[in-house]
């Protein structure tokens, strides 16, 4: 089966093909990371329009390098949501349009699966499995007992890791995107700046609201004062206690829901101090961590993800997540 996928949930415009759930024939993605970078976070109304702008060329692209006929396609995929919805829209009609053209299925995948299913592409899923969803937006874990059977264990009770890495650096002056310079100043700090120990009610929650303004606090008392702070090592400290807290609750997850698999997934999973601490706390089940270019938004994982949706239920457009919002794609 070839799966044509669409992405356009923020600021990144994607259009990818694959076969069978497994090999990635084209992967093409563009990001407006630039364009919004002055304004210190995504603009909707930018993204949707510079969506506009290239997703016809995105889509030949995409055909060009798989060296596939639009004939070819067997199914369309596309993501459905979370997500801005101007920029949402661009990639729902542009997937309808050529699924009513060709005549053929199209299935509406859910973001956060899609994210999951990023790890499908080189490594082979194991059940039950763990997942830890780490973005600027989520920050979750889910237990898969089999494919595109989703429960979810715990959630954020504020933000997300990766909003409160744009927060910190916000106020460090650090500029946009937070996540990638917070990680890169933290290589040559050391975290030597105390921070709060995170609590929450759930052994599987998380809550990042609390450090993120221990930071800010700390950052203003420092000011009020005319002290300085060293900016590698506050990254460093703070790194090092967002980290801590993640590895922590997946920990409890595998071990209570006895995982033979642990996999990170979301654009956090870029982050090379999370890859390092994963890859030495879980020594007893298999790990699994996407290539760089799978973490941030892509179609590829979209397109995996829609085939294991599709083959388990070819009427489903929706998938299922503990009550997630449905779109109707029909």
């Amino acid at each position: 089966m070839i799966v044509l996928a669409i992405e356009s949930s923020c600021d990144e415009t994607s259009v990818s093909i694959s076969k069978d759930g497994k090999t990635v024939l084209s992967n093409v993605v563009y990001s407006q990371i630039e364009l919004h970078q002055s304004f210190g976070g995504v603009v909707p109304e930018i993204a949707s329009r510079e969506h506009i702008k290239r997703i016809t060329v995105i889509f030949e692209k995409a055909f060009v390098e798989a060296g596939v006929a639009k004939e070819d396609i067997d199914l369309v995929a596309v993501t459905k949501g979370p997500g801005l919805i101007g920029s949402l829209l661009v990639g729902i009609n542009a997937a309808k349009a050529f699924a009513f053209a060709y005549d053929v299925p199209i299935v509406g995948v859910h973001h956060l699966a899609g994210h999951i299913y990023a790890n499908q592409i080189e490594e082979e899923m194991e059940f039950p499995l763990v997942a830890l969803v780490v973005s600027g937006g989520h920050t979750e874990l889910i237990l898969m007992k089999d494919h595109y059977a989703f429960e979810k264990l715990g959630e954020t009770h504020d933000d997300a890791v990766g909003e409160a890495y744009d927060k910190v650096a916000r106020v460090l002056g650090l500029g946009y995107p937070g996540g990638p310079i917070i990680d890169k100043l933290a290589k040559e700090g050391t975290p030597e700046y105390p921070m709060p120990h995170i609590r929450t009610k759930g052994v599987y929650d998380f809550s990042y609201s609390g450090l993120k303004s221990h930071v800010i606090n700390f950052l203003n008392r420092k000011k009020m004062k005319n002290e300085s702070v060293d900016e590698k090592n506050m990254a460093a400290s703070f790194q090092e206690a967002a980290i801590r807290h993640l590895i922590t609750q997946s920990e409890n997850a595998v071990r209570d829901y006895d995982a033979k698999m642990f996999i990170v997934a979301g654009g956090v999973a870029a982050n090379s101090h999370l890859r390092d601490e994963v890859a030495k706390k879980f020594p007893h089940v298999k790990v699994s961590v996407p290539p760089f270019k799978y973490c941030t938004d892509n179609a590829a994982m979209m397109g995996i993800a829609a085939y294991y949706q599709y083959k388990k239920n070819k009427t489903a457009d929706a998938m299922d997540l503990n009550g997630y919002s449905r779109l109707k794609l029909a």
